[in-house]
């Protein structure tokens, strides 16, 4: 249900690459707005590399603007300065404070804030805090409209050459919002921010139906990119020392990404080829038959070496909304989702001993599979519902217009 106070006003949405596979979590949240009635518009600052996308894109009714990524003449560069200057006559000072930002993020910035003032935009959302939260800040600035945006993982925890300065986006946003309790409490500790909350990232539970698991699964699935901070290679560790303690297991890894060498590589050093099948990335719907025909979901995260970790893999709630149960490390959030004993098992990272235990255990414990799988069931839809969680950032953004209309009120 769209707040009344939301009729009639538009947000956009400013993500550094628009569509991405991996980032169905930013689709289920423009959809679930959509379906409540918020007006809405995409803008993304990079070109899409990836040649697979979720069938649900189609879906979104949404218009999505690119903008350019560089201009190709320095005189364009100036002559975005006289448009914003004949627009926003008082932009001067917001720009002057942007000394830090770099020339491209400044122009980007300032198509951003000519498109918001011709479209009507009234609030913009950026998600993490890298790239788009920096074209958002500065385009708000500009436009004198408010943003926030969402912190995820990669943008709080990586250890970029140059810095992301999360400090003054934390300070200048109206709200942040960000998907775990851990990640809130750093924040906090780190920054000393009090505009910060938590709304954790949701699903669209109509797509994700619940069944019990099946006795006769045995199969060991794993879903996500082909990147260190997944864990995959723990996981194919601990598929070893189960081939060892005499165990059968049979695991398939579904994505694509940069370790896909490594890994196959690893496979072949340790004769697991008759025991790991790769397959590549896979349409949503075909992952989602995967993941209800496998006996437990492998989901062995770690903190990479340059810092970047995940927060709340989405493959995990789906995973439980489907009620297929879930082995995962207990790294940023994931112990809020996957809580040991009670909606899966945890156990910590860059452990194999400990992971096959796990996946031992969860492969033919009936009762603890049965436990788990409904409990798990019980938190996604008490706790990670799109329907609820996208209602708690239109109140977000209501709230910040809201404050914005009150300042321009006062003066």
């Amino acid at each position: 249900m769209l707040h009344p106070s939301l009729s009639g006003k538009k947000i956009a949405y400013v993500c550094k690459r628009y569509p991405r596979f991996s980032e169905t979590f930013v689709v289920n949240e423009i959809l679930a707005h959509e379906v409540a009635g918020l007006s809405l518009e995409v803008f993304a600052l990079r070109a899409v590399a990836e040649t697979h996308f979720q069938d649900q894109i189609s879906r979104v009714r949404a218009p999505v603007t690119h903008i350019p990524t560089k201009l190709r003449h320095p005189q364009e560069f100036w002559s975005l300065i006289r448009a914003v200057e004949a627009e926003f006559p008082h932009s001067v000072m917001p720009l002057s404070s942007m000394e830090h930002a770099e020339a491209h993020d400044i122009a980007q910035a300032i198509i951003l804030a000519l498109a918001c003032k011709e479209r009507g935009i009234t609030h913009l959302h950026a998600h993490f805090g890298t790239a788009a939260t920096t074209v958002a800040r500065i385009a708000g600035a500009i436009a004198g409209i408010t943003y926030s945006f969402t912190a995820h993982a990669k943008d709080i925890y990586h250890d970029y050459d140059d810095p992301t300065r999360l400090d003054l986006k934390l300070r200048d946003a109206a709200t942040v919002v960000t998907v775990s309790d851990y990640n809130l409490d750093h924040l906090r500790r780190t920054y000393h921010a009090d505009n910060v909350r938590r709304i954790y990232n949701g699903i669209d539970l109509t797509r994700f139906g619940y069944a019990p698991p099946k006795p006769t699964d045995t199969g060991i699935l794993a879903v996500g990119r082909l990147v260190e901070k997944k864990g995959f290679h723990i996981l194919l560790e601990a598929i070893s020392l189960m081939r060892e303690r005499g165990e059968s297991p049979h695991c398939t890894i579904i994505g694509a990404g940069e370790e896909e060498a490594n890994l196959r590589a690893q496979i072949a050093a340790s004769n697991l080829s008759d025991a790991v099948t790769m397959t590549g990335p896979m349409p949503q719907p075909q992952v989602i038959a995967a993941m209800q025909d496998a006996a437990v979901i492998a989901c062995p995260c770690v903190v990479g070496r340059d810092g970047n970790r995940d927060g709340l893999p989405t493959v995990l709630l789906e995973a439980m909304a489907l009620g297929t149960p879930c082995v995962a490390t207990a790294v940023t959030g994931i112990p809020e989702l996957v809580r040991n004993e009670k909606t899966g098992l945890c156990v910590p990272e860059g452990d194999p001993s400990a992971l096959a235990d796990a996946l031992s255990r969860m492969t033919h414990d009936r009762a603890l599979r049965s436990s788990v799988s409904t409990r798990a069931r019980a938190l996604i839809e008490a706790e990670f519902d799109i329907v609820q969680s996208a209602a708690r950032l239109r109140d977000v953004f209501d709230k910040a217009i809201a404050s914005q209309s009150t300042v321009k009120g006062a003066a």
